[in-house]
């Protein structure tokens, strides 16, 4: 699947949030519970999520460009970083409404509809994201694995309103009403942080991950026995791509196309191994002093 093509998961996740909009909108002018409230504000946070999702997908997929040599893939960790901005504010909102209901608790209406209404909305959600995360994936997308994973939150959220909210209308306690949208606030507050720092990880380089590194050293570790060696093994991500460099020593006996043809086997392994990997590899004689000189990032 071409990377033009995953904006249909964007545009599924809008779909989704404009509906859940509506029942969870409905859901809490039904019962006036702020728990459901927070949960309705949430679906606000998707549809943004979403709209940001689509237009970053359609960035990241551009191809490279005068300007821009390794391509656009990083523009998938603005929209994962901006989705957990919005989380956050969503939190900050929630907290705000639900403060005063400590104080002066409200009683709830037409609890059993706004309920069933409220269900329907967690189970388009919990059939979106499983979509979503599966996709993400599968095509190492990280706004799709974002979404998705927001999208779950909203689920367990809903579900934790939804028995709250049960709660009070069979116990009488309106206390327990702000407190679950409280808890709701500080639970999405903690996944709002946990995007965020996956975003600015993707920002700063993040090297792969230990799995995918240690296949990269694997496969290096099996030419030892031919009398090379490796060093200034660096990796890294953008959006969905991989990048992976490292210097080959070779016996400085060696003609240039027998090192480059063993390059090139060691690098046809590392893209059957790793998807979407670009491998960059340098030949150096094993001998050579200034071989050990460029080990480290500046030499």
């Amino acid at each position: 699947m071409s990377r033009e093509s995953l904006t249909r998961y964007a545009w599924l996740s809008i779909g989704a949030a404009v509906l859940t909009i509506f029942l969870k909108g409905t859901a809490w002018w039904l019962t006036g519970s702020v728990g459901l409230f927070s949960d309705a504000l949430e679906s606000f946070v998707n549809l943004g999520a979403g709209l940001l999702a689509l237009w970053l997908l359609t960035v990241a997929a551009q191809p490279e460009d005068a300007n821009h040599h390794f391509g656009h893939g990083k523009a998938e960790y603005f929209a994962s970083g901006a989705e957990g901005t919005m989380i956050l504010a969503a939190a900050a909102s929630i907290a705000t409404a639900a403060v005063p209901r400590l104080w002066q608790p409200q009683p709830l209406a037409h609890v059993g509809i706004g309920l069933g209404v409220s269900a329907i909305a967690a189970l388009v959600n919990l059939g979106v994201a499983q979509v979503l995360r599966r996709a993400g994936k599968r095509h190492h997308s990280i706004t799709l694995e974002a979404d998705g994973q927001h999208l779950m939150t909203d689920v367990w959220t809903s579900v934790g309103v939804i028995g709250a909210v049960a709660a009070v209308a069979a116990t009488g306690w309106l206390l327990l009403d702000p407190l679950i949208a409280l808890a709701v606030a500080a639970y999405i507050a903690w996944i709002g942080v946990d995007l965020i720092r996956g975003s600015v990880h993707g920002l700063m380089d993040h090297a792969l991950p230990a799995e995918e590194t240690a296949r990269v050293t694997t496969i290096l570790g099996r030419y030892a026995t031919q009398g090379i060696a490796y060093h200034a093994l660096r990796t890294r991500q953008s959006g969905h791509r991989r990048f992976v460099s490292f210097h080959l020593l070779v016996p400085g006996a060696w003609s240039v196309e027998r090192g480059h043809a063993l390059l090139e086997e060691i690098e046809a392994v590392m893209r059957e191994a790793i998807p979407h990997v670009n491998v960059l590899g340098h030949l150096e004689p094993i001998e050579h002093p200034s071989s050990y000189e460029d080990e480290a990032l500046d030499r």
